[in-house]
């Protein structure tokens, strides 16, 4: 029987809405059925015998539903329509990009989770493309952790840190006093106001590598020596400086003698030739009853140069004033004779071309007179070590005093 072009389209009308019943859910199928067949005015009642039927078929198809059913599955194929092709672009944009890695912001990544998190690992793995579904899974799982992070807010675990003060206190006095122990140290930290037991003290001294009392006490520092001896220390060292004379350039050897407590400094001569003669002499003038600078003092620093002969050290010895030798090439264990030297050179001598000893020692005595009188100390406190009574003064005309052509300049008020 032949079938008309009008009865094959009501087919084909009929046969999308059905699949468009098909695809719905149980629940919304469900819902419809539950709805009462409406009754017509002036409609015979039909009574239909209670069947079972299978949930897609148990309800009869009203005109308005039928058109509903038609839409929803009209804007489920427009939105399949677009998800293909956007699915299709990415795959494109990312055949563009080739093996490099696409780096996203934070917000980027946010979006990604939030989205991801609700399609699931499954749906995940059809769709991602710029990014596995275990990466977007791990994105969201950061999210939350980040939501509740408040390590910001959180102290420190374990006990409160000790604070740097009181840590300061116990490296002081174990530094300077070899011989006490942790319960001296914590004992004297109570004096204080710090409680700490001795156990945090061990662990403070340690992790800063200083020993306990029996191991430090056994060896003495030379910085806590020369502390201990200031008042009764000195120090001697040469320097040497080019100048010319009728032999032509020769290089004249300047000692120097400095007392460590006050930097006091002592030119006690220079020669082109510091031999045992020359250096025995320079020892009988440094320990004279009199004037002798080195009068009162009990050590002298000396490195070990071969200059300091033992003629040399026998006339110390015999006025009571004990020779100590440096280590071998420690010239930081002479520092401020040191530094005094690199003052010399650096602002005066080296800056000068001498011609004879007499300009060489003028220059020296000018620098050593400047260097006392004249010049701020930092070790000092950055004062003079023989203040003159002009010092201090605020009122009265700046005067500029100049040594050496210029090279060393004072600027102080004129007495009134």
């Amino acid at each position: 029987m032949p079938v008309s072009c009008a009865t094959t389209v009501v087919l084909l009308d009929s046969l999308s809405v059905w699949l468009a019943v098909i695809s719905l859910p149980a629940s919304v199928i469900k819902a419809l059925d539950k709805q009462p067949a409406r009754r017509d005015a002036g409609a015979e009642t039909v009574f239909t015998p209670h069947v079972h039927r299978e949930p897609a078929m148990s309800f009869v198809f009203r005109p308005w539903q039928l058109f509903a059913l038609a839409a929803v599955g009209a804007a489920e194929q427009d939105y399949q329509r677009a998800v293909e092709y956007l699915m299709a672009e990415n795959r494109i944009l990312k055949a563009k990009l080739g093996k490099r890695r696409i780096l996203l912001t934070d917000d980027e990544r946010r979006v990604l989770a939030v989205k991801g998190k609700t399609l699931g690992r499954k749906a995940l793995e059809q769709l991602a493309t710029i990014c596995t579904p275990d990466t977007i899974l791990r994105w969201h799982r950061e999210l939350i952790a980040a939501k509740w992070n408040h390590s910001e807010k959180r102290k420190a675990p374990g006990r409160p840190k000790i604070a740097a003060e009181v840590e300061e206190l116990v490296l002081r006095m174990a530094k300077k006093n070899p011989t006490w122990g942790y319960d001296r140290i914590a004992g004297a930290l109570a004096n204080l106001g710090h409680e700490l037991s001795d156990t945090t003290v061990g662990n403070i001294l340690k992790a800063h590598g200083i020993e306990p009392a029996p191991e430090r006490k056994k060896t003495t520092r030379w910085k806590t020596f020369i502390k201990s001896h200031w008042e009764v220390l000195a120090a001697v060292d040469f320097t040497t400086v080019e100048v010319w004379t009728a032999r032509g350039l020769v290089t004249f050897y300047l000692l120097f003698v400095m007392e460590l407590a006050t930097r006091l400094v002592h030119f006690a001569g220079c020669t082109p030739n510091p031999n045992g003669p020359w250096m025995k002499q320079a020892a009988r003038n440094l320990t004279a009853c009199d004037d002798g600078f080195l009068k009162g003092k009990k050590y002298l620093l000396m490195d070990r140069d071969a200059k300091f002969t033992a003629e040399f050290r026998g006339v110390l010895e015999q006025e009571g004033v004990e020779s100590v030798l440096l280590p071998p090439r420690s010239p930081n264990l002479n520092a401020n004779l040191e530094r005094f030297f690199r003052s010399l050179k650096s602002e005066s001598l080296g800056r000068m071309i001498f011609f004879g000893e007499t300009s060489l020692r003028n220059a020296t005595a000018q620098f050593v007179e400047h260097y006392h009188t004249e010049r701020n100390h930092q070790g000092l406190g950055n004062k003079l070590i023989e203040p003159g009574a002009e010092v201090g003064q605020a009122t009265g005309e700046v005067e500029c005093r100049e040594r050496l052509g210029g090279l060393l300049n004072y600027y102080h008020r004129r007495a009134a």
